[in-house]
């Protein structure tokens, strides 16, 4: 297993809470996806610092199988200017454990079926944050690979 150490960086996006419980955040983040690809929502992202899209899971109220929230948005030179129905987070720097999700994200379920295999490794997970980076690897749909960084305590 491949480990890095990532340094605090901030992110400004869309956000809902959820659970993993009865498929709940499938259908929510999946939701959340739709709007914010229907209301543009990446190109009203002030001080963007690129085109990834970042899927961050955060605030967990105790683990994975507890509620947390979902935010769906874009790195950012700052926080200061959060735009009305949007929230800031600051990602403090922490080491990930990174692993990949690979293939068709138009058919299955390629990086929940990742998400699966990481809920059974023998990972010591901080629960502060884990995120998706959806960027220049996953802009064909068909052949994607989608970067997955999940938090833990060296």
């Amino acid at each position: 297993m491949k480990t890095i150490q990532k340094e605090a960086f901030t992110i400004i996006g869309i956000s809902i809470r959820t659970s993993n419980e009865k498929g709940k955040s499938g259908t929510e983040i999946a939701q959340l996806w739709d709007r914010f690809m229907r209301d543009d929502i990446m190109n009203k992202i002030p001080g963007k610092l690129g085109d990834e899209i970042y899927s961050v899971y955060t605030n967990y109220e105790y683990d994975h199988t507890q509620p947390y929230d979902t935010i769906l948005g874009c790195r950012v030179s700052s926080g200061e200017k959060v735009p009305e129905g949007m929230v800031s987070l600051d990602i403090p720097t922490q080491t990930y454990a990174v692993f990949q999700a690979k293939g068709n994200l138009r058919e299955g379920n390629v990086v929940y079926e990742a998400w699966l295999k990481i809920f059974e490794a023998p990972l010591n997970r901080s629960f502060i944050a884990d995120f998706e980076i959806f960027g220049k690897k996953a802009t064909d749909p068909i052949n994607a690979e989608v970067d997955i960084l999940v938090g833990i305590h060296e």
